[in-house]
């Protein structure tokens, strides 16, 4: 029979219908309101983070040179002090194009997502919206009467469950994130540290390389010269034919450096060109004058120790790995108590859709469910116990972090000095090796020396101009390690994204990302992250809405 309703009907049922839809909407809403109450208002287990005390000095060691500044920090862009306009391009183009540099973004966006992940674990755990449709065949041999043989039922509905936050579980796994969104944000600084660092130090091997190679080249040139001096002396009747072959033999030795150079210089160029995101094979072509080692500046600014707390992307990575650690101990230990959760369902069933329609298809039903896993025999009180455990394992690794920091500057400071001391004694050790090969030709054309005298002091000055060329790029070479080592380099990207926009066109082609991959999102997502001074969680939970 079909269903068969008037006006009055009609109108009748739909009064009923919305009256009890606005009392399901304002049990939802006093629901919603008391399981936010609970989840901001209730206890957090779990120790309260505090950044540990780590050894660091109240200053540098005095290396005994002139020109290193502690009044002032590091500069940011500190390649810009050797006023090479080559090495500024070559980190412009590795900031926009290294690989590895992206990767590190996009793990800065996935540990945004993560934390979306966690903040939505807040909210209503289960939210389900149901419908089906059910044909049962009854039996008509169990004897029961006025069962009918076929049924059918339609149902549509709405469930949900929350889980109150009461002992601070969701909010500890949300601090945990917090402080990993901040150490994938440290870990990009790292890689951008280490990439210019990087650019740079091949920059200057690649310089010093050409540099060797324009010395090894001029070295044969003066030693062919004075073979042929020891050819016509000895064709002369003047000398021996030993003269001739020391001075072959020399010529020969010399010339075989200069395979191994041009090696060395094509491998430099190779790994520049994997630098700036390029194929090997697309070496740049570095403008310039070949083999100018930048120079190192005069004056380098160091700061204190305790900058190295706040530069070092490494130094605050780690300490932020230690924080989203002692934050896994609270969520660990939140499973050892009671679990409070409000579920509930609301939907229509009724055995025709005409049906559903009716007052009288509604069901609902709600209320609490506690739960406490009270025999687990170990397993959550030891799961804390691992917890807690590796949060000792970091504070031991963030304080070791602290004082390789403070070598890796030490060393640097006095590879310097030393370094800059060296340069200037070989400046003249060269002077005296080319006066020493001219004097040693002219006697030596003059029948006054030998040609063992003049062999020496051409080997001498071969050593010399090679050493030479190697202590000046060895002191820019460590000027790069000390900037390196005090974390200059990551301010780079203060005024850009992580992700490159063509990176994000092309994930937004392939998935929904809403607003995540905005640049404003995600820096108020790390501004709602960061803590406060002492390294403490700062729970802003008006800031903890989903992330669609």
């Amino acid at each position: 029979m079909g269903h068969r309703c008037n006006a009055r009907t009609c109108n009748g049922r739909s009064r009923r219908v919305s009256g009890t839809a606005h009392r399901v909407g304002a049990r939802l809403r006093v629901c919603l309101v008391t399981t936010l109450t609970i989840a901001i208002a209730g206890c957090m287990v779990g120790p309260t983070y505090r950044r540990p005390a780590t050894p660091v000095a109240a200053a540098w060691r005095d290396p005994g040179a002139e020109g290193i500044g502690t009044n002032a920090s590091a500069a940011p862009e500190w390649w810009h002090v050797f006023g090479d306009a080559t090495l500024d391009d070559l980190v412009a183009r590795a900031y926009r194009q290294n690989l590895t540099l992206q990767a590190a973004g996009l793990r800065v966006v996935e540990a945004q997502a993560l934390r979306g992940v966690a903040i939505g674990s807040l909210y209503p755990q289960t939210q389900e919206v149901t419908a089906s449709l059910i044909r049962t065949r009854n039996s008509l041999a169990t004897g029961i009467p006025a069962i009918p043989r076929y049924q059918t039922s339609y149902q549509v509905g709405f469930d949900a469950a929350w889980e109150f936050d009461v002992w601070g579980r969701f909010r500890r796994g949300i601090e945990a994130s917090d402080a990993q969104l901040l150490a994938a944000v440290a870990d990009y600084d790292d890689v951008l540290v280490s990439l210019v660092a990087e650019v740079a130090s091949n920059y200057v091997q690649l310089r010093v390389l050409e540099a060797r190679l324009a010395l090894a080249r001029d070295n044969v040139r003066v030693q062919r010269d004075s073979l042929g001096i020891a050819r016509v002396r000895f064709e002369a009747g003047g000398t021996s034919d030993l003269d001739v072959e020391q001075a072959t033999a020399l010529l020969r030795d010399t010339e075989a450096t200069i395979p191994q150079l041009e090696t060395q210089l094509r491998q430099s160029g190779d790994a520049l060109a994997v630098l700036l995101g390029t194929a090997p094979s697309d070496s740049p072509q570095l403008a310039g004058e070949a083999g100018a080692i930048p120079v190192a500046p005069a004056a380098v600014a160091v700061g204190i120790p305790a900058d190295l707390l706040r530069r070092r992307p490494d130094v605050r990575r780690a300490e932020r790995q230690l924080a989203a650690q002692s934050a896994r101990i609270g969520v660990a230990a939140g499973d050892l108590f009671p679990r409070l959760t409000l579920t509930g369902s609301v939907g229509l069933s009724a055995d025709t859709v005409a049906h559903l329609s009716t007052g009288s298809a509604l069901t609902d039903f709600g209320g609490p469910r506690l739960v406490w896993p009270v025999l687990n025999y170990g397993r959550l009180i030891n799961e804390v116990h691992v917890q807690d455990a590796t949060f000792q394992e970091l504070v031991a690794t963030y304080g070791d972090t602290v004082l390789r920091a403070q070598q890796d500057v030490e060393n640097a400071l006095v590879g310097y000095a030393r370094g800059a001391e060296q340069v200037a004694s070989l400046i003249d050790a060269v002077a005296a090796a080319n006066r020493a090969v001219e004097l040693s030709l002219v006697q030596y054309r003059e029948g006054a020396a030998d040609y063992t005298r003049v062999l020496t002091t051409q080997q001498a000055k071969l050593h010399e101009d090679d050493s030479l060329a190697s202590a000046r790029g060895t002191v820019t070479l460590e000027v790069i390690a000390l900037y390196k080592a005090l974390g200059g380099g990551w301010e780079l990207r203060d005024r850009e994204d992580f992700v490159p926009d063509a990176t994000k066109d092309e994930m937004r082609s392939r998935t929904w990302w809403g607003r995540m991959l905005n640049t404003g999102a995600r820096a108020a997502d790390v501004d709602a992250a960061t803590p406060r001074d002492d390294g403490g969680a700062r729970h802003r939970w008006w800031s903890w809405w989903p992330h669609w």
